[in-house]
């Protein structure tokens, strides 16, 4: 059963350099475009500098008792605080440099206590990725907790923050994965095998909702045709223009 007390939301994290204000007015955008009915667009930040009045800017949160400064993804366990700025409801989480092609509002109507992308290169994983993901609010205190008082030996044991977060969630049996169509690798499943990807343009697949960009291209490389390493072609990618825009 799909959890609905509360208002809906739409968050995002921006800290340091390396995303810009127009990764948050472009997924607000997008965001604005492909969701039905009423919610909140927050992002929890370090830099309100260029971010558009339309977005409910926080903080970013932080926790006096960590062992250590949070780097890179792990600053999203954060998000699981008892109280986050008091908002209450359910919470879909979207990383900054995902393109949204299609509808998004099921995201909030899928059954499931914590829907999460299930991993596409190896799929017989638990780990899912936190690209995309949907909570409710304050639901999961003891997860951050269990990090807090357990940070080296996690840090140690998982990769990542997703991996983390993934196991902790399955063995409780809250975990859950989106339908494989909704959200798509740009890497995996958008660009054409090689050689092909320096004739043959990236696709949406059929289904596809959100599409995810990792590894070494971002949007702007995407629409530029540029990709970040060596002898591996890509002609641009138009459709990532249309929708990547305020």
């Amino acid at each position: 059963m799909t959890p609905s007390t509360g208002d809906r939301f739409v968050i995002c994290m921006k800290w340091g350099t390396k995303y810009g204000p127009e990764y948050v007015n472009r997924l607000y955008a997008m965001v604005s475009r492909h969701l039905r009915g009423a919610y909140r667009f927050v992002c929890f930040t370090d830099n309100t500098i260029g971010v558009r009045p339309e977005v409910e800017c926080f903080p970013l949160p932080e926790l006096a008792l960590q062992a250590s400064r949070l780097d890179g993804g792990w600053r999203k366990l954060n998000s699981y605080q008892a109280d986050l700025y008091g908002l209450k409801g359910q919470a879909l989480f979207l990383d900054l440099d995902v393109v949204i092609v299609d509808d998004i509002t099921p995201f909030f109507e899928f059954p499931g206590e914590f829907p999460i992308i299930k991993d596409w290169k190896r799929p017989w994983r638990v780990t899912g990725n936190s690209s995309v993901y949907r909570f409710t609010l304050g639901a999961h205190v003891d997860l951050l907790e269990h990090f807090i008082a357990h940070q080296s030996d996690i840090r140690a044991k998982h990769r990542n923050e997703q991996e983390y977060l993934s196991h902790y969630l399955h063995e409780q049996g809250k975990l859950v994965y989106w339908p494989k169509a909704w959200c798509a690798s740009f890497k995996y499943q958008c660009l054409p095998r090689w050689p092909l990807t320096f004739w043959q343009e990236a696709r949406i697949p059929e289904g596809c909702r959100i599409v995810i960009f990792h590894g070494e291209v971002n949007p702007p490389d995407a629409i530029a045709g540029r990709r970040n390493k060596a002898f591996s072609g890509m002609k641009p990618v138009p459709w990532v223009a249309e929708h990547w825009r305020e």
